[in-house]
């Protein structure tokens, strides 16, 4: 990820990658149950839920334009 970094000629590109991080956390654990039959606890998806909360803030927090 630190080489897409220093190839990316995007600005956001932290917020894009913090946002990835949130939805990949959440998509794993779905991915756990769905396939591997896991049965998260409530602590694995309190985790889950606020990384998508997270995303949420990092993705619609009103900026200003190109921030």
């Amino acid at each position: 990820m630190g080489l897409s970094r220093l190839c990316s000629r995007a600005p956001l590109f932290g917020r894009i990658l913090a946002a990835y991080g949130g939805v990949f956390v959440a998509g794993s654990l779905a991915w756990g149950v769905v396939v591997d039959k896991f049965r998260p606890d409530r602590w694995d998806i309190i985790g889950a839920a606020i990384c998508l909360i997270g995303v949420a803030v990092i993705m619609y927090a009103p900026r200003g334009v190109g921030q």
